[in-house]
């Protein structure tokens, strides 16, 4: 399924509910938000060693499965209602990022930009 049939399944769950008038930018941007501190949640408190064993428990793969389809699913309406087209807007970023971020630089580290930016050579 695309991202344009997505948005549009969400665009007709919320209409048929008649529930534009609460998808303002603000109200989905806060709903997004609210989701994905769910699924940050599944994880809080868990050691990074205790992750994969946690994950493989069915119910705990499903409420992750679930709290991602809502913070997707948010993401998808709150760029219907702003007509953002978020592949675009993904590729442009990638963009942005290589340069921000490049490989010969970033490579194996976690650095931020501006420090990385620090370490070019002075002709760049």
């Amino acid at each position: 399924m695309s991202i344009e049939s997505l948005t549009a399944q969400l665009r007709h769950f919320a209409q048929d509910r008649d529930w534009e008038q609460f998808h303002t930018p603000k109200n989905l941007a806060m709903a997004l938000s609210g989701e994905a501190g769910e699924l940050l949640a599944l994880f809080q408190w868990l050691r990074d060693e205790q992750v994969s064993e946690w994950f493989e428990d069915p119910a705990n793969r499903t409420a992750v499965e679930h709290e991602m389809a809502d913070v997707f699913g948010y993401l998808l309406r709150l760029a219907d209602v702003l007509d953002i087209d978020l592949e675009s807007s993904l590729r442009a970023k990638i963009g942005i990022n290589a340069q921000k971020y490049p490989v010969e630089l970033a490579r194996g580290n976690a650095l931020k930009y501006t420090a990385l930016a620090a370490m070019r050579p002075a002709d760049s």
